[in-house]
Order: C-alpha cells, then sequence, then structure tokens
C-alpha cells in the first residue's frame, strides 16, 4: 500500500477521490492500492526543557542557557492527536511507500517530516507539490511527483526556524521573567514577536514625544484655481506676512504651462501580505481573519496557495489564464455576473504577456495569488470580499495601462522695486492637475481604485481638469497665508505594521525596492498574523479603531531589553535572510544555529550580569496567571 498523508481530513479527502481510495476507515481512506489519512496542522512540536532533564522544568536562572545536545520531538499533549497517530504510525510502518501531501511551504514540511520521524517511517517518500486543491491540479500533481531528498533544504530551513525559536523564545522568555518580571509576571521574548512590538513602541514614543511647531503656507486663488508657493512652509509667521504683503495687490502671471502623458501600469498581482493590507484598509479585517479566508478559498478550491511572498506568475501558468478568466466570466453574486463586462474586452484575442506578471525567475514554490477559474457558490460576505479583490486584481493585469495627461502650471508675482525694497522680488507659485486620457486598468475598480502604496500623496490623488492657462497671461488673485502645525507620524495600523515587518521597518513606498527588501522582512508572510495576534494575547498591544497602541506592559518590557538583537528589525531581518539562504542552499543550517547559540548565551550573562534593579510593574492577573502556568507545567 502507498500512504499518502495530507495536512487536513477535507485536504485529505478531495485527495482520495481523484486517487480513487473510496472506503472509508477510522481515521484514513482506502482503495485503488492507496491509504489517505492526515494530520490536524501540527501533530509533533519540539521537546520542552523539562524532556530533556528534570532540572529544567523549574524556572531558574542558574539552568540558564538552556541548550539541549540534540533536539528532539514530541507528540502534543492531546487524546485526538494521540488517537490520529496512533493511525498513521500502523500506516506507516506497513507502508511500500509514502506521498507527503502536506502543505507546499515551508510548514507544510516540516509538520509532515516530523510525522514520518516519529512513526519511524523507514520506506521511500515522494512528495506531491501543488499551487491548487483543483481536480486538474491534483491529477497533474500525482502525474509529477518529486523525490522528497528535492525538498531538503526545505525541511532544514523550516527546522532551523523552529529550533531557533526555541533556543531564544524559551531562554529569554524565562530570562527576562525571573530577572525582570520578578517571576511573578511571563515577559514573553520572541525572535519576531519582539522586534514586532519594538516597532509600535518605538512610533507611540515618537508621537508621544512630539511637539507641535507652526508653520506658515502661502497660497493664492487665480481663476477658481488654487496655486501654491513653491517655496514651501514658512517657519516663522513675520517670513510668510512679509510674502504676503510682497504679491499683496500685484498680479499674477503665468509663466508656464507643461502637459506631459504618463503611463500608470495595472498593480501587481496579490501576495500574502498585499491582501493582507489591502483587507484591512478596505474592510478592517485582520491579518488573521485575512488569512483564514483565503486559506478557506484555497480549499474550496477557488484560489490558488495563499503563504506566499512573490507577485509573479511562472511563464507555464500563462496557457491557463484563459480558462481561469473563463470561470471568471461565468460568477454570479445574488444573480448579478460582476465581472462578465470586465472579461468580455479581453475575450476573442490572446491575452497579453507582461514581463511583470509572468516571470518564472520570481518564482520558487508558488506563484502569486489568482482565482482558479472555478465557480464560487455559497460564499459568505467576506469570503465574497477577499474573493472579488483577488479577481479583480487578476483581471486588471490583462488590462492596457492607465494613460493620463500631467499638466503643470506655475505663475508668479513680481514686486515693484521701492525705496524700502529696491530690488524686484517675484514668488512663484504652482498647480498640477492630471486628466484621465484612457483609464484602462482602472476600469476594473471604477471608482475603488486599488494601490500598492500604503498612503498616497495628496498631489497624486488630485485626478482634475485644470482651466486652460496661456503662458504670460495675467490678472487679479485672492492670497492666503494660512496657519498649520506639524504633525506626528501616524499609528501603525495592522495594514501598515504588515508593510513595516516586510521591510524591516524601513519606510518604503516604491514597489520594486519593497521587493527586493522582502529578504530581509521579519517573520514569514504566513506567521506574520500569528504574530501580531499574539501581541494581542500577551496583552501587549490593542487596538484603538485602526490604531494599534502599545500597553504600558509592552513599552516596559521594550524599554527593558537592551540587546539590540532581540528588538532590532535590521537584526532579526538578517536572521531571516539567512533563513531563505538554507532554503535556497547558500548558507549552512549547522552555523545558523550554533551562531545563535552563542548570541543566546551572550545575552543571558549579559543580563544575568545586569547590577541595576530593573523590573517591570505586575499586573495582578498576569500574577495569577504566572502561578496557573507553573503548576498546570
Amino acid at each position: 500500500m502507498i500512504v499518502c498523508i495530507a495536512e487536513k481530513p477535507s485536504v485529505a479527502k478531495d485527495i482520495a477521490r481523484i486517487i480513487g481510495a473510496t472506503a472509508s476507515r477510522d481515521g484514513y481512506m482506502e482503495g485503488n492500492g492507496y491509504q489517505v489519512t492526515w494530520t490536524f496542522g501540527h501533530l509533533c512540536e519540539l521537546k520542552m526543557p523539562e524532556d530533556y532533564t528534570p532540572m529544567w522544568k523549574a524556572w531558574s536562572l542558574t539552568a540558564l542557557p538552556m541548550i539541549p545536545p540534540r533536539f528532539g520531538i514530541r507528540l502534543k499533549e492531546d487524546e485526538g492527536i494521540k488517537k490520529q497517530f496512533a493511525v498513521i504510525e500502523r500506516l506507516m510502518q506497513a507502508a511500500e511507500g509514502i506521498i507527503n501531501c502536506g502543505d507546499a511551504g515551508q510548514e507544510g514540511e516540516l509538520i509532515q517530516r516530523w510525522v514520518m520521524q516519529k512513526a519511524g517511517a523507514k520506506c521511500p517518500v515522494q512528495r506531491l507539490w501543488i499551487s491548487s486543491m483543483t481536480d486538474e491540479a491534483i491529477r497533474e500533481g500525482f502525474a509529477t511527483l518529486k523525490d522528497q531528498n528535492q525538498y531538503q533544504s526545505l525541511y532544514m530551513a523550516g527546522l532551523s526556524r523552529a529550533v531557533g525559536d526555541w533556543l531564544l523564545g524559551i531562554n529569554c522568555t524565562r530570562l527576562y521573567t525571573i530577572k525582570y518580571g520578578q517571576n511573578r509576571q511571563v515577559l514573553s521574548i520572541g525572535r519576531v514577536q519582539t522586534p514586532t512590538l519594538a516597532l509600535i513602541v518605538n512610533r507611540q514614543k515618537e508621537i508621544d514625544n512630539f511637539k507641535p511647531e507652526p508653520y506658515w503656507v502661502l497660497a493664492t486663488v487665480y481663476r477658481d484655481t488654487t496655486f501654491t508657493a513653491t517655496k514651501g512652509k514658512f517657519t516663522s509667521k513675520e517670513e510668510g506676512e512679509q510674502a504676503f504683503k510682497t504679491i499683496e495687490g500685484k498680479p499674477f502671471t503665468i509663466t508656464q504651462v507643461e502637459k506631459k502623458n504618463g503611463k500608470e501600469t495595472p498593480p501587481s498581482l496579490y501576495d500574502l501580505t498585499s491582501l493582507q493590507v489591502d483587507c484591512n484598509k478596505k474592510f478592517g479585517f485582520s491579518a488573521e481573519t485575512t488569512l483564514n479566508i483565503i486559506q478557506q478559498l484555497y480549499e474550496q478550491k477557488l484560489t490558488t496557495y495563499p503563504r506566499v511572498d512573490t507577485t509573479f506568475l511562472p511563464d507555464d501558468v500563462y496557457a491557463k489564464c484563459p480558462q481561469t478568466m473563463n470561470g471568471l466570466f461565468q460568477v454570479k453574486h445574488a444573480g448579478m455576473a460582476p465581472y462578465a463586462d470586465l472579461v468580455r474586452p479581453l475575450g476573442g484575442k490572446p491575452l497579453p504577456k507582461s514581463k511583470k506578471v509572468f516571470d518564472s525567475s520570481k518564482v520558487t514554490d508558488h506563484h502569486a495569488i489568482i482565482p482558479t477559474g472555478m465557480i464560487p457558490s455559497a460564499l459568505t460576505d467576506m469570503q465574497r470580499k477577499v474573493f472579488d479583490l483577488v479577481a479583480r486584481r487578476f483581471i486588471a493585469a490583462f488590462y492596457p495601462d492607465c494613460k493620463y495627461a500631467q499638466t503643470t502650471v506655475l505663475g508668479e508675482v513680481r514686486s515693484i522695486a521701492t525705496e524700502s525694497q529696491p530690488t524686484e522680488q517675484a514668488i512663484e507659485f504652482k498647480v498640477t492637475g492630471r486628466t484621465i486620457l484612457d483609464p484602462g486598468w482602472r476600469t476594473v475598480y471604477a471608482k475603488d481604485v486599488q494601490t500598492d502604496d500604503d498612503e498616497k500623496k495628496p498631489e497624486e490623488e488630485e485626478e482634475r481638469t485644470l482651466p486652460a492657462f496661456e503662458k504670460g497671461e495675467s490678472g487679479p488673485h485672492q492670497p492666503t497665508l494660512t496657519e498649520k502645525m506639524t504633525t506626528p507620524p501616524p499609528y501603525y495600523t495592522e495594514a501598515t505594521l504588515l508593510r513595516a515587518m516586510e521591510t524591516a521597518g524601513k519606510l518604503v513606498e516604491d514597489e520594486e525596492l519593497r521587493r527586493a527588501m522582502k529578504e530581509n522582512g521579519i517573520g514569514r508572510p504566513s506567521t506574520r498574523a500569528a504574530i501580531i495576534e499574539t501581541l494581542f494575547k500577551r496583552r501587549y498591544i490593542r487596538k484603538e479603531r485602526k490604531r494599534l497602541v502599545a500597553t504600558p506592559t509592552g513599552i516596559e518590557l521594550i524599554d527593558l531589553i537592551r540587546e539590540d538583537l532581540l528588538k532590532s528589525c535590521e537584526l532579526t531581518g538578517i536572521w531571516e535572510k539567512k533563513l531563505r539562504d538554507i532554503e535556497a542552499q547558500k548558507y549552512d543550517a549547522q552555523q545558523f544555529i550554533s551562531e545563535l547559540k552563542d548570541q543566546v548565551t551572550t545575552i543571558v550573562h549579559d543580563v544575568i550580569s545586569d547590577p541595576t534593579n530593573r523590573r517591570v510593574t505586575v499586573l495582578p492577573e498576569e500574577a495569577e496567571k504566572k502561578k496557573k502556568s507553573k503548576k498546570e507545567s
């Protein structure tokens, strides 16, 4: 018998149906020479400290750092998991071969490899690697099974990540809890969690310490159009008033009218982070909610594999795109066909093939999130919203560029030389306007245009037609001097925090640059939502409307941590790059773990040696939770 192991019962059921394993058994399906079983996500985990030695059960500074000579795995403490594992173990020990049907990614590889190790599987193992759950994709995957050894580096990267998180998380959490939490409040430290919290805390401090300063803006209205002085802000009222007096009562003259045509390419296809960003901005969905919904759509065969960090498609997907487009043409929601009129103009001719969409060199394990062409039915309102974003982004990718005319008009007011001011002065003003000549891909969104920039500049939003100005024309105008105040940076939202995690805390608006920085981002697209949720659960942050606000405990924790290694996004981003390089076989996993052991040892020594009496405020309910968790462990 060949044993196939999937990550969820629902996925196993689909696979079993395709390969003919139709007889239902306790914990698996059987038939046609196959037995198809499943996990429930992680059945196994790395052993806890007390599994290595009873001396490590009690939280004690003298036991730190805890570095096992060899890491081991154990079954999770759950009766349902133990029962299912017993089925898996029995099947695997009698199997002629195993097909790993776990999710095609780092985490999926780790989940199934650990189960196979724990079950003592000795037979050959093949890998099913698919990007969607459609019947066609499953059949193609079974026709092109790969040897598991081809994915060894993927497993090593996942294992290194898990071991690294154990070493840093368990050692530093115990260290900080005992040293600074008075051993009464758990101070949770994590490789990605802590730098993410530091981002929020540092931004909050910027806001709290911000001192608004006044500035003055000189503008004037000429022919019902507001022009703004190109000098920018005046930092003193006197300087602004002097400029105002200079132009008051003098004629306004147009000095330059420049018209330039431009193009705006369609937005990139979605990776997980950009989808989470848009869902947070547009619908207020949390990162975790979006991940759960797109995972549901994937399992319903409606969209492709979601845990991806590329916005490109490989060249071989191009041939399947007309079929996908045809599926979208037939979609109906509440009796309406939302995509039919958008797909129709693309029919009857080959779809355009842009290098900004199709580039095999930019795709590793999986491609961008796109619809599969399967027609959805009975979607919830939230599922429909997420599916709609993915569908429209896919359709827009094949539309022509948006063409526009950019008009820039310069004008000036000249003062006349006087005795008190013998030299003639000129103050320059500017206005820009944009007129859409051909909406192109914007048709897909109508007024609701999606962009990749988190926040657009106000002038880029202005799509207005300016009056027909002529160079040299002159006339009266109404100047204004407006006092304004500088504003602090905005609080993080989940959308802007996800972008900051993606770029290791750097503010990057340019999409090309942002893409290049992903290698050094913190966390993986699939784990960032869970990291944010952990910060909520630990009560280090809370939500006020869309704002993410650090709690006093969260702020105190970051203030306590002096080791940059624990809270620096850049240093954590370097670790993340090394993990990616392990996956790409450019870096040695043993070296990564060895470096981390040395770093943890140094941190433990430095914190234990800290002579100050720094402490974190203990919350009453946290002290109770600490007692309870110690009893349970």
